[in-house]
């Protein structure tokens, strides 16, 4: 499933960096799917959905950071375990039981966002 960010969270700037799918926004940043991934133009996401790959889009919070769900692959492919989570000092990046994904579906949304 993908992670999400708790309102415990400090603002610290500690997962931002981690991410390697840029998943993570500052609060009250607009974010799009194509922000460092081979994502361009018009794209359907693993779910179905079709969208503008480069059209920036609300912020998920105003007062702390934030994980873009459709961008989340939880490091599949990557690392071991989510770094995001790793490197939070006040665990505040929690699994999201709004969107439970297998690993399976994780490593397809991985590609999906930066190809094969």
């Amino acid at each position: 499933m993908a992670l999400f960010i708790t309102e415990d969270c400090i603002n610290c700037d500690a997962c931002i960096s981690e991410c390697p799918n840029n998943a993570i926004y500052e609060p009250d940043q607009e974010w799009s799917y194509s922000d460092e991934t081979s994502l361009s133009g018009t794209v359907t996401t693993p779910s179905g959905k079709e969208v503008d790959a480069d059209e920036e889009n609300e912020p998920i919070s105003d007062e702390f950071y934030f994980i873009v769900s459709d961008k989340c692959t939880e490091c599949q492919g990557f690392h071991d375990e989510p770094q995001c989570a790793s490197v939070c000092p006040v665990d505040a990046c929690l699994p999201d039981p709004g969107h439970e994904e297998t690993e399976a579906q994780l490593l397809e949304k991985k590609e999906w966002l930066h190809g094969a």
